[in-house]
């Protein structure tokens, strides 16, 4: 699909196989590359080392050597693999011997999971897609551009400045998710953990709201607000529920939620909502620092004319790292995020929880008011 222009934002969207890791590090590197005055990057995972890195890295010095003030923020200190997300690729030695200013964040216990870039004030690149060549060609993933909004940028640089400032993911995230008009739509960008709770909550009430259509894809889906919420559209049959999810992640989660006991509660749920509604599931495979990396890995969710893209997973992890996600009200951009969705999930089989759980009762009972910190 071409990058799509309703309103002022660019929509690029990516999936296993679809696209070359150089045609998504020249786009990269055209952002880039129009820089006059500053670039501010935050990114969980980059790598320069391969033949499309170093097109992006070209950019990024040229950039510097004419003048652009270059800052460069990642993650670091994973401790190990996990389900959601994977540890991330960056090698510090690398990043920090860049001719650039540079901010390792640890990564203990929350991530710095953003993947943005803030060229000049003014506009904003940002998404799901981390700057690896497994990112731009084997995982489904979303890239959003939005051009000459400055209160938009400015809200990003924000959250930049904060976390340069101060590099403790906890601490993050406060700056206010006001809206900004840009061509016929609104746009609201808002970040945790700050906002984590507050971005969940509205999530689930724009999902409750739907009276026309609801299209997901995550690769994991074990927020208790959205869940609960899913759990009464799809129960009522409200509306046109349909999605997408990482096959290999979910079974992950809920082998997780069974032996750890604290958040069993939710295995109804995610089995009421993967079963009545229309969810597909990829199978990648298992993370290794050796194996493809292949995750289903876009962050999307549509309600009516709504959407929702950026780097956050629809979890409870997911409220406690350093993420960003724009709002979207704008019909064509729904429209164009819906037939993203319905095409991805047309590619795989349907979701299945694992054959192998515990019986548990039906899921149309009210969720725990008080969602357990898992």
């Amino acid at each position: 699909m071409p990058p799509i222009e309703p309103t002022g934002i660019e929509l690029t969207t990516l999936r296993d196989g679809g696209q070359t890791p150089s045609s998504i590090a020249r786009l990269a590197a055209e952002f880039l590359a129009g820089a006059t005055r500053t670039l501010d990057l935050a990114l969980y995972d980059v790598r320069f080392e391969t033949d499309a890195g170093g097109l992006v890295l070209a950019a990024l010095l040229a950039a510097q050597q004419r003048g652009v003030q270059v800052r460069l923020m990642y993650n670091v200190d994973h401790p190990g693999p996990i389900p959601v997300p994977p540890p991330p690729e960056t090698t510090p030695v690398a990043i920090e011997a860049l001719p650039v200013e540079t901010m390792p964040v640890p990564g203990i216990p929350d991530l710095m999971h953003h993947k943005f870039v803030v060229r000049d004030e003014l506009d904003v690149l940002t998404g799901s897609t981390n700057w690896t060549d497994d990112s731009w060609s084997r995982q489904e993933n979303v890239i959003v551009r939005v051009l000459g909004a400055q209160p938009l940028a400015h809200a990003f640089r924000l959250e930049f400045d904060a976390l340069w400032s101060k590099p403790v993911v906890e601490s993050s995230g406060r700056v206010e998710p006001r809206p900004v008009k840009v061509g016929s739509a609104q746009v609201r960008p808002w970040f945790t953990p700050g906002h984590g709770e507050a971005l969940s909550h509205r999530i689930a009430k724009h999902v409750g709201k739907a009276t026309e259509r609801i299209r997901i894809a995550s690769p994991v889906l074990t927020s208790g607000p959205i869940l609960g919420t899913l759990v009464e559209v799809v129960n009522e049959r409200r509306c046109d529920v349909k999605g997408i999810v990482d096959d290999t992640q979910v079974d992950q989660v809920f082998h997780q939620w069974e032996t750890n006991g604290v958040s069993a509660w939710k295995i109804p749920l995610l089995q009421t909502v993967l079963l009545g509604g229309e969810f597909s599931g990829k199978i990648s495979t298992p993370w290794t620092p050796e194996s493809v990396h292949d995750f289903m890995h876009a962050k999307v969710v549509v309600a009516d004319d709504t959407s929702f893209i950026g780097s956050f997973n629809l979890s409870r992890s997911g409220e406690r790292n350093a993420e960003n996600v724009l709002e979207i009200r704008n019909r064509a951009t729904a429209d164009a995020m819906c037939a993203y969705v319905d095409e991805i999930r047309g590619l795989y089989p349907p979701a299945t929880p694992p054959g192998d759980l515990v019986a548990h009762p039906a899921a149309s009972a009210t969720p725990p008011e008080v969602t357990p910190r898992a």
